[in-house]
């Protein structure tokens, strides 16, 4: 696959840039395998799938993260993969694209700072509590995540 060379020599223009495109794209593997990038970690309370994770610090231990509380908490280590109950094992999904419902898409979420673990779409103004911008909606059941340190309101 490395020796394709249909289109060269690429001209100096257009026409070169899209040549060395369709050279690019039949040297891609098919079809192209979408990946999510997270870590196993042990759950010290119960988990729903899609619950807005925290790594404890006193343990590394995952627990429901939420914005109003302390910076630990406020900081998001990944999104539960699955259900599960305090002492399984969590897969925290950190990176990719995981399914949710009721989303709006195009728009910004957050940590929310009324319930753990939970997203919302009203960032925190409150003062002492955090915001935290933890993804963005592609369509109204898939968040993509792209989680940001937490931020401590004046």
């Amino acid at each position: 696959m490395s020796g394709v060379t249909v289109n060269q020599p690429y001209a100096p223009n257009w026409e070169g840039f899209v040549g060395a495109l369709q050279d690019f794209q039949s040297t891609m593997p098919t079809p192209i395998v979408y990946k999510i990038v997270g870590f196993d970690a042990v759950a010290f309370e119960d988990v729903n799938q899609g619950d807005a994770l925290y790594a404890r610090s006193s343990d590394g231990k995952l627990g429901k993260a939420i914005a109003n509380d302390t910076m630990d908490k406020a900081t998001v280590a990944g999104f539960a993969e699955t259900t599960q109950s305090a002492g399984a094992v969590v897969r925290a999904i950190v990176r990719g694209v995981t399914p949710t419902s009721g989303l709006n898409p195009g728009d910004f979420y957050y940590l929310s700072n009324a319930s753990s673990g939970a997203i919302t779409t009203t960032a925190p103004t409150t003062s002492g509590h955090y915001q935290t911008v933890i993804g963005e909606s592609g369509t109204a059941a898939q968040l993509i995540i792209k989680i940001e340190p937490p931020v401590l309101l004046a």
